[in-house]
């Protein structure tokens, strides 16, 4: 794996904010409102504790989802030409990049239509999940994140072909564990103090550089595999 798709994921979990915000901010501002009355301490420390444990739930369901499509691939890699196979995931991988940079810029947002795709899973995960708010304990944040980790989000569907253009479990965890710590500004503030942040990366010239970069990325990739053919 190039170490610029892990750039690469991050960059779209830090500039996705405001859909981040969108999609998950008012439920981590409801599991907030609704935390276990604190009897002493520091309150804000007790609140950012349990936003920790949950978004810590998140992102590892995002790293397994990740290493789960990674592992698929890898083993149907096994069935055709390594060469050919790993020349088609790269560019597979370059074109999510362009589409995804595009969303990130504000120019096209056609990535957030393949959220439909999750929405059926999402029907058997959702009743699971409301059995744990309000949130008892860290444990049950933890475990609330994790499932709600599985929230249909184009953002997230997006950086699975990522993981699976990587094409084993690792590096496909690793692709999801870099997306999901750069959403963490994002979702952590969005329980604390989401409109400083929010607005910083909702700057037009922000998310332009941001996703020039990722666009940029996608070109080198796609450079790479059509250099691969001569």
């Amino acid at each position: 794996m190039d170490d610029y798709s892990l750039v690469g994921a991050l960059l779209v979990g830090l500039m996705g904010a405001g859909h981040c915000i969108g999609m998950c901010g008012g439920l981590v501002g409801a599991l907030s409102a609704n935390l276990p009355k604190q009897q002493s301490g520091n309150v804000l420390v007790n609140q950012l504790s349990y936003l920790l444990s949950y978004n810590s739930g998140r992102v590892l369901s995002y790293s397994l989802a990740g290493a789960l499509v990674g592992a698929s691939t890898s083993a149907l890699g096994l069935l055709f030409d390594a060469d050919l196979y790993l020349l088609v995931l790269r560019l597979f991988a370059g074109v999510m990049m362009i589409i995804t940079g595009l969303y990130i810029a504000q120019i096209w947002s056609g990535i957030v239509q393949i959220e439909r795709l999750g929405k059926t899973l999402w029907r058997f995960i959702s009743p699971i999940a409301n059995r744990f708010i309000p949130i008892k304990n860290k444990t049950h944040a933890f475990i609330a994140g994790g499932l709600w980790g599985w929230l249909p989000c184009g953002l997230v569907y997006s950086m699975l072909t990522w993981s699976v253009a990587a094409g084993n479990a690792l590096d496909g965890a690793l692709i999801m564990l870099a997306f999901g710590v750069g959403t963490l500004p994002a979702l952590v503030s969005a329980g604390i103090a989401a409109s400083t942040f929010s607005r910083w990366v909702q700057k037009k010239t922000v998310r332009i550089i941001s996703g020039v970069a990722l666009i940029g990325f996608g070109i080198q990739t796609l450079y790479i595999a059509i250099a691969q053919l001569s």
